[in-house]
């Protein structure tokens, strides 16, 4: 276990990053995002610790944050203030745009997955998402039907101009990008789905997280009921993860203080529960370059980097 310790800094969101193995970053706020200024952690991790390469303050909350997957040294945030902040760690003055069209907190951003877009999602508070070219400073479509705030949005690893949203009206919502229309509602939970993830393997699978301590797999192509659905967790999931690894497999942490990890193809689903923090886990994410690597991050100013035994005992089984 390796860990960063940010005093009085609240962890929202962390991302490895695409291109380099022990890089990482961190969107963090003051006074649990409720008040105060936020700052950009950009970390490096050594064979035994995790050091600061640069951090970048912002004057509101940073809630979510994301790696371009164009360009090693550029990054987006989503402030409080309902702007997105692109960072390039190579320029250590500040933010090198900033993007204000939303009109409250931007709480999810995602750099798109397929080759041929260079695209960011944002999902926002003002019950929107928007999509931005950052090549044109601007939003290139608003994609409006939610009905409550938006706490996840997602691009498809798989279907290019394709993404998904999670909100706090309890629905899961599929979009076409290309015509700025959502091709799926699905009623996903009777409370607020506070994140969604797609699937790594099949094009069709999505996870959701919510506020009544459950987790939904679901198939597009059958949405009448989950293909899954996870109970452990005793308060509300803030972030799912799939694995880049094993199909079946992904992870959830919770404002329970826990990580927990699952393979909803096998009995009992719950693979392990890792309890190494003292306040809610926010942030999650998986290491692209180092099979069963986790990355975390907490209102308890830490940030941890470990390797669950119950992956790494995945990982023989498959040898």
């Amino acid at each position: 276990m390796k860990w960063f310790r940010c005093p009085a800094r609240h962890g929202y969101a962390v991302e490895v990053s695409p291109f380099l193995p022990n890089r990482l970053a961190c969107a963090t706020a003051q006074y649990y995002g409720i008040a105060g200024c936020g700052t950009l952690l950009v970390l490096e991790q050594s064979e035994a610790d995790i050091l600061l390469l640069r951090s970048f303050d912002w004057n509101d909350g940073l809630f979510d944050v994301t790696w371009s997957e164009s360009n090693e040294h550029v990054l987006v945030t989503g402030g409080g203030d309902g702007s997105l902040q692109i960072w390039d760690t190579a320029n250590p003055e500040g933010p090198i745009q900033v993007l204000k069209e939303h009109t409250q907190e931007v709480y999810a951003v995602d750099w798109s997955q397929t080759r041929g877009e260079n695209l960011v999602v944002s999902g926002s508070w003002d019950h929107t998402a928007k999509v931005w070219d950052l090549e044109r400073c601007q939003s290139v479509c608003t994609l409006q039907g939610h009905e409550g705030v938006l706490y996840s949005t997602i691009w498809s690893p798989h279907v290019s101009s394709c993404l998904a949203s999670a909100s706090g009206d309890g629905t899961l919502r599929v979009w076409d990008v290309k015509t700025g229309l959502c091709r799926l509602a699905i009623p996903a939970h009777k409370a607020e789905i506070l994140s969604c993830d797609w699937c790594k393997y099949d094009q069709n699978v999505l996870v959701t997280g919510a506020v009544d301590c459950s987790l939904c797999v679901w198939d597009l192509r059958s949405v009448r009921q989950p293909l899954a659905q996870m109970l452990s967790h005793t308060y509300a999931i803030r972030r799912v993860k799939f694995s880049p690894f094993y199909k079946t497999v992904l992870a959830s942490c919770s404002y329970d203080f826990t990580v927990r990890f699952w393979d909803y193809s096998r009995s009992p689903m719950l693979l392990d529960t890792v309890e190494h923090h003292s306040e809610f886990v926010c942030g999650l994410d998986f290491n692209l370059h180092i099979p069963n690597q986790v990355v975390d991050c907490s209102w308890d100013e830490t940030i941890k980097i470990y390797t669950p035994p119950c992956l790494a005992a995945l990982q023989e089984l498959a040898s």
